[in-house]
């Protein structure tokens, strides 16, 4: 039906939160009291980003599963460029052939790929 979350495991939860706050746009709101550390990152009423603090790199263990990118649509690129700049975040564009989306590709501080898509119309 839709993308209900993603969840990222880090050894950094605090540079995270503030990351997804401050260069995505997102709320850090209500979580369940887990007794692991962690953040549940919203984008309205929404926990898209859950965040987990982890001691050990996540990864190092062959179990772990890998993750090549998640995406979201915005429609303020203008906004998110402006994020960006301000936190030093490099990023590129990409257009997606035979539509009208174009993809700003980007990485966390934990080195997740996502890209955030919006359509032409909206371009900067």
């Amino acid at each position: 039906m839709r993308l209900d979350h993603v969840n990222l495991r880090t050894t950094r939860l605090n540079e995270m939160v503030a990351w997804y706050r401050d260069v995505i746009g997102m709320e850090e709101g209500w979580r369940p009291p887990f007794a692991f550390p962690g953040a549940w990152m919203y984008a309205g009423d929404s926990a898209f980003v859950h965040l987990i603090g982890v001691d050990a790199e996540p990864g190092s263990d062959p179990q772990d599963l890998k993750l090549e990118h998640f995406a979201f649509s915005i429609d303020d690129p203008e906004g998110l460029s402006a994020r960006m700049a301000a936190a030093g975040v490099q990023g590129f564009e990409r257009a997606v052939p035979g539509t009208d989306i174009v993809q700003i590709n980007l990485h966390d501080p934990d080195g997740n790929h996502l890209h955030i898509d919006y359509r032409k119309s909206a371009e900067l």
